[in-house]
């Protein structure tokens, strides 16, 4: 759908008022790439920017505006989230989505209530439902409580998340905690006796719920025909906040039909690089996976960062030199990932804040000198590092392409960092992907883009 038009873009071209249905507030780079893979193939043009867009953009029935707002202050978190609100109303947006995590990372001060509660008052709204479910990757929510496959939040690898350890299955109880800190709204639940029947027993669950006084409701879901029906009852809500896994129904509930070949990208050439920054379980296993399969792989010690974090980048860069000389197809893997003990041990050593700003500069630092020695095809993983690495490359704008796995697609973006002006990048949440995924990522690529 973006396909042509996209490819003749200027920075002079202006967005089209009054063609924007739904304006999205991500509040990661990663979760707005999978917002926006899902609104693609369900038939929206869509179009994700980083932070409030600076320049014209093509017209668009869907414009995500990636934040960097998940593990910032609740502050800065609410009023970033309040402006990209302004921003997308506007431009047209007739609706406004709040995307969060599908394993609603967050602290028990926030940033997800705080945010919720700032946009309701931004936008007058009185209702609004919460759904973080994600069937396609195994995240469901029953009777309020989230689960990870077959286990609950807080029996899965979030536990262990070293910025937002998610130790409360109980959406509810999670939810409520952090808008006690904002306001007096009341969260409700909208559960499976409604959401898997009809959207007339949702739309009756949601007036109920407004009699009770309710005006925030976490929203029940195990398949995606609880998503469609949910989509159908909340279709004229001013707000939504949902993962992406609710992107895959709203289009349908607007009339928008999933199109061929709107998911084609402009081609892009250089050598291939992963940079890995999450730790989470899923994560751990494909550097495993890759390392073990022979993969050329390059680990960053928080430690040697501490020391001299401008050497290790050095080092780091003139390794891929090396390399890339003796096989230049050949993706090289660098990763900070690791298992949680060892993430606890350094930030026992360094501290929380320390080792993770280390960490972050020095992927971003590694990630632009990749680019400017000639690396056109990346694959980012982790929500905080994919943030770090996007500003890195001063990429403002991305197209939407095939998707690798649920909630990954391929992404065409422009950046000064690259010599060709062009490159294809996959942001990739941490959660997100199959043990091999490293090993077909770039397959998919070369199989559905216009090289």
């Amino acid at each position: 759908m973006i396909g042509d038009a996209y490819l003749s873009m200027t920075t002079e071209d202006p967005l089209l008022q009054g063609n924007l249905t739904l304006g999205c507030i991500a509040d990661d780079f990663t979760g707005a790439t999978d917002l926006a893979n899902n609104l693609a193939l369900a038939g929206m043009r869509t179009v994700v920017t980083t932070g409030l867009p600076a320049q014209g953009i093509i017209p668009a029935d869907a414009i995500v505006i990636a934040l960097k707002s998940r593990t910032i202050s609740v502050v800065d978190a609410v009023a970033q989230s309040v402006a990209a609100c302004r921003w997308l109303r506007e431009h047209g947006a007739e609706h406004i989505y709040f995307k969060i995590c599908s394993t609603f990372d967050s602290t028990s001060r926030g940033n997800i209530g705080p945010v919720i509660d700032a946009l309701m008052d931004e936008l007058g709204c009185d209702f609004t439902v919460v759904a973080p479910a994600f069937p396609d990757n195994q995240r469901t929510v029953f009777r309020g409580h989230l689960f990870v496959e077959d286990s609950l939040l807080s029996e899965s690898g979030m536990r262990n998340h070293p910025l937002t350890p998610m130790r409360d299955a109980n959406l509810g109880r999670v939810l409520q905690a952090q808008m006690d800190a904002m306001s007096e709204r009341r969260v409700g639940l909208i559960d499976y006796r409604s959401t898997g029947r009809s959207a007339d027993a949702i739309r009756l669950r949601m007036d109920e719920l407004r009699t009770q006084g309710i005006s925030v409701a976490i929203a029940d879901a195990i398949s995606n025909d609880d998503l469609i029906r949910l989509a159908d009852a909340a279709s004229d809500a001013p707000l939504i906040t949902a993962s992406s896994g609710l992107g895959i129904a709203l289009p349908g509930s607007w009339g928008f039909q999933p199109s061929s070949g709107s998911n084609r990208l402009p081609g892009a050439e250089g050598r291939l690089a992963i940079v890995s920054g999450s730790c989470s379980t899923a994560t751990n296993a494909q550097v495993r996976r890759y390392i073990d399969k022979g993969g050329a792989s390059y680990a960053i010690a928080p430690e040697k960062l501490a020391a001299d974090a401008e050497e290790e980048v050095a080092n780091a860069l003139a390794w891929a030199e090396t390399q890339w000389r003796q096989n230049p197809c050949q993706p090289l893997l660098f990763y900070s990932t690791a298992e949680a003990d060892a993430v606890r041990s350094t930030h026992v050593r360094l501290g929380v804040e320390r080792a993770g700003t280390l960490v972050e500069e020095a992927l971003g630092a590694i990630t632009q000198g990749l680019v400017e020695r000639g690396a056109g095809k990346l694959v980012v993983v982790g929500g905080e590092t994919s943030g770090v690495c996007v500003k890195a490359l001063g990429i403002e704008q991305l197209q939407i392409g095939p998707q690798i796995d649920p909630g990954v697609p391929w992404c065409y973006a422009k950046s000064p960092r690259s010599s060709t002006g062009g490159l294809h990048i996959a942001l990739k949440s941490g959660n997100f992907g199959a043990e091999d995924f490293f090993g077909y990522a770039f397959a998919c690529l070369t199989e559905r883009s216009d090289d």
